[in-house]
Order: C-alpha cells, then structure tokens, then sequence
C-alpha cells in the first residue's frame, strides 16, 4: 500500500520514472520487514538485468542507428515514394510506406518520428500539406516501427514474461503491415477534405527497378534479422549482433558515410538509450518482488473476473487500462509494471502467450500517439514546431483505426496467431 501511495507521489513530484520505481520498491521492502530487507534489493536489481536476451536490445538499437546515419533513410524513401508517389497525397502514402522499410531497421517509434519529421514533413510542407496533417501521418505511421520486428518492447515482454521472442516478431509482422494498409485508406478517404495535392507523374518502370536496386543494401537487413530469426538459424540476440556488424560494414566500406567520430557518437547516444531502459528494468524487479509478495497480481485478477468472466470483456478491460495508463506513462514501464499484474488473468481467460504479448504491445505502441505525454507527440512538435494539440487532432482519424485494428487481432485469435503457427512458435 504504501509503496504505491509513494510511486504515484514521486511521479506527481516530476521524478524521473526508473527511480521514482526504485525508491517505491524500496518503501515496499521496508514495509514488508523493516530496514533489513532492504539486503534483498542488490539481488533483485541484479536478478532484474540477468536475462541473456536483453543483450538484443542495444545491439538493435546501435545498429538502427547507424543504418540512420549512413543515409539509410533516404534510400527507403526514395523507393516509397517511386512506388506510391503516382497517387493523389503521394508524399503521405510515402510516409506511412517508408515506415514500414523504417521498421526493419530500427524497430523505434521515436526514432522514426525524428527522422522523418526532419526530412519528410517539410517535404510535404513544401508540396502544400498542412503542417499539422503532415506531422499526424507521421505520428500514425511511426507504431508500426516497434510492431513490425525487431522490436525492444517485444524483446522486454519475452524476456519478462518467458515468452518466444522470435513468436511474438512473427506475430508483430501482419499488424503492422494491416496498419499501414489501414492508414493509407484512411488518407485516401480524407483526401479531399484535407485538399491533398493531385496525383503526379508516375515513376518509369526503370525508376522503380534503379531505385530498389540502390535499395537492397537496406532492404538486406530486415531479412538478415527476420529470416535468421524465424528460420531457427540464430537467436534473436545473434542476429541483433549480426546486424550491427552488417550495418558498420555497410557504412565503412561500401557507402563510405560512416566515420569514427559519428560512430563514437553513436554508441554514446546507444549507451544513453540503453541506460535509461535498463535503469527502469532493474528497479521495477524491486517493485515486483513486492507486488508478488502482495498477492497483488492474484487480488486484481480476482476482482476483474467478479465484473465479468467472459473472454472478449477481460481483453476489452486489459486493453482500455493499457490505453489509459499510456497517456501518462512511459511504455517500458507501463509493460514492466502491469505485464506481471495483468499476463495471469490473460492465463486464466485462455490467451495463447504470443497473443497476449501481442495485445500488449500494440496497446502500448498506439499509446506512443496519444495526448498528453505521448513520445511520439513530442519528438514531432519539437523537430518541426508544431503545436501538440494541433497534431492531436488531426491525429484522431488515425487513432480510431489503429485502435480498431487492434481490436480486431485481439479478439481474432487466428489472425492474431497466423505466422506465428505457420513458423511453429504457437499452437
């Protein structure tokens, strides 16, 4: 009790998330058995951090930046846009494409966000977007990055939780795709309300062919991580691995864009990155210990199934608290903190545990997008200038649909389910 009265009291206060968990944990474990347990805390950080597929993590995130910062990005772009640039708001179903080749690179939705809102909203500005409309398609566009594998979310609920990593990046593929499918739908349908400029000249086949070709060296890499993955050949951590040194290759030797410096900087900005997650993993196994010990996991389990017993409305209320609490949590800590809480009564209504993980991390990727601490949000305002509440509005065509596609894999199992079954990872 008075380990979470504490919680909520320091983030009121502005502390930083990852020590507002520690310093909960901490009153947890003195309120269990006084000033002597809090010998048990050392164990429980280290405990916390000791899961050999955490190793993923900054290897994933190390490689999408420096496939960033090689000019990856603009190659991705250029592709999406010979490829869809013929159609009415051309730009805009580039964005939400070049998401999607993004999404094998750096598996971050921030990442996407700031990259794009660097380069592509001004583009669109340019061509006689609304700047607000530009910076809500790439709101919408950059979930699919932590959808579509690699993803760290995945990687921190599969380590947590015992759950197939290489399962749920199977899983997260379809999603992703579907939402990007959705989005460019939705950006047809608001065509002429938002006055999106005309359809230009469509590139030549030649154009297309020129440009995947000097694509392929990026294109590579989602297939390095995937197919080594899903083909049993490596672990996720080992292809992690292989992908860094795939793309320092690539930035050294043949693009010849990488230099020293900008890579020294590179692993700082991962350090940094890296830092921050594992700071939040390592207190909140203190804060977990002591839920556990709480019977706190069992107590709300019971009192959801007391409202209602019925498969559909126990995923209808995991998903609304993980949208709600999105709004004004970090996701990585959000996942640490109810993934524990709430993964047992997903066991007790008959979820299939890739199923489960997927349900959460679309819950808390759409959660990237939503007001008022939303990341993505932020980055997008920041990068280009433009007034939050101004992108949340025009956001809102794009959540309803996102929200609505998740829904949907939530309550259809076998969608839900497809690649993961056909690659052997669920029954």
């Amino acid at each position: 009790m008075f380990a979470g009265l504490a919680f909520l009291i320091l983030i009121l206060c502005g502390m930083p998330i990852g020590f507002a968990i520690g310093l909960a944990g901490v009153v947890g474990l003195i309120d269990m058995g006084g000033m002597q347990f809090l010998a048990i805390g050392s164990s429980k950080i280290f405990n916390s951090l000791n899961i050999f597929p955490f190793l993923a993590m900054p290897f994933f995130i190390l490689a999408g930046e420096v496939m960033n910062g090689i000019g990856i990005t603009n190659r991705l772009v250029r592709l999406a846009q010979v490829l869809v640039g013929r159609f009415r708001g051309g730009l805009a179903h580039t964005n939400m494409l070049a998401s999607v080749f993004f999404a094998g690179l750096t598996g971050s939705a921030t990442a996407d966000a700031a990259a794009f809102g660097r380069t592509l909203v001004p583009a669109m500005v340019k061509e006689g977007y609304k700047r607000d409309y530009a910076c809500a398609v790439t709101a919408a566009g950059s979930i699919i990055g932590p959808t579509i594998p690699p993803s760290g979310l995945m990687v921190v609920y599969g380590s947590l939780m015992g759950v197939s990593i290489a399962g749920l990046f199977a899983a997260g593929v379809l999603p992703g795709l579907v939402i990007c499918l959705v989005c460019m739908a939705v950006i047809v349908i608001g065509g002429n309300r938002e006055n999106l400029p005309k359809a230009v000249r469509g590139a030549s086949l030649k154009e297309v062919w020129t440009t995947f070709v000097g694509s392929l060296t990026a294109l590579a890499m989602p297939v390095i991580i995937l197919g080594g993955i899903l083909g049993g050949v490596v672990t996720p951590t080992e292809a992690a691995s292989i992908a860094v040194a795939y793309a320092v290759f690539i930035g050294f030797f043949v693009y010849r864009t990488l230099k020293l410096k900008a890579f020294f900087q590179m692993l700082v900005r991962t350090a940094r990155i890296t830092g921050v997650i594992f700071v939040i993993i390592a207190f909140a196994g203190i804060l977990g210990w002591w839920m556990s010990f709480e019977r706190i996991p069992q107590m709300i389990a019971e009192s959801v199934l007391t409202l209602s017993d019925n498969r559909y409305a126990v995923i209808a209320i995991i998903i609304g608290l993980l949208l709600i609490v999105g709004m004004v949590m970090d996701i990585t800590a959000i996942l640490i903190i109810l993934a524990p809480v709430l993964v047992p009564l997903t066991e007790q209504v008959g979820l299939e545990p890739i199923h489960a993980g997927i349900i959460f991390v679309l819950a808390l990727n759409i959660s990237l997008m939503t007001p008022p601490v939303g990341a993505c949000l932020f980055v997008l305002s920041s990068v280009t200038g433009e007034k939050l509440e101004r992108i949340s509005l025009k956001l809102m065509p794009f959540l309803l649909a996102e929200v609505t596609i998740l829904f949907i894999f939530a309550f259809w199992e076998d969608a839900a389910l497809l690649l993961p079954r056909a690659f052997g990872f669920a029954n």
